[in-house]
């Protein structure tokens, strides 16, 4: 069970760290505007070497946004709970810790992927025919790479609370 939760727990701060990392940075998108290179993100653009706040309120990037900071914090809850997991209480039978972190974890799943499927479907349908050379870069490949991890926490976690289940009822009352 304890290496379950360990594997769960470091996909966990993996994922963490890259949706944070992803949210943050200013690298989804790579395009070339004028003959000089820009870049964009969720919350600014940059052309050349000099970076704008997104002021307009578009709804995909507000929607983007949100989904991206409900993973966070999703996962967060998640990791927070999954660390508890190891200091199971035998007061608190009620609630398995283990199976909060996964729900938690694949919940922040759901989000991220919500939050990139909505940016990709925009991206490729509408910003993809107004910038001939355009790729998706670094930030949003981690936001998927976060996706994995996250989901891989939630069936980690989810593999612990079977096997404690599983103990739990083979023992003699």
């Amino acid at each position: 069970m304890y290496s379950f939760m360990s594997g769960g727990l470091f996909c966990a701060w993996v994922g963490t760290i890259l949706l944070v990392v992803a949210t943050a940075t200013d690298h989804w998108m790579q395009y070339r505007l004028s003959g000089s290179f820009a870049h964009q993100g969720l919350w600014r653009y940059c052309l050349g070497s000099k970076c704008y706040l997104q002021t307009e309120s578009i709804v995909y990037w507000n929607a983007t946004r949100a989904f991206m900071i409900l993973s966070s914090l999703s996962a967060t809850s998640g990791i927070i709970m999954g660390i508890l997991a190891f200091a199971q209480q035998p007061t608190f039978t009620r609630v398995s810790r283990p199976f909060s972190a996964g729900i938690m974890f694949f919940a922040s799943t759901f989000f991220v992927l919500l939050a990139l499927a909505i940016y990709t479907g925009v991206t490729v349908s509408f910003l993809g025919r107004r910038f001939g050379d355009w790729r998706f870069s670094w930030s949003y490949i981690l936001g998927w790479v976060a996706l994995l991890m996250t989901f891989f926490a939630g069936i980690f976690y989810m593999c612990a609370y079977r096997m404690h289940e599983c103990r739990r009822l083979s023992t003699p009352r």
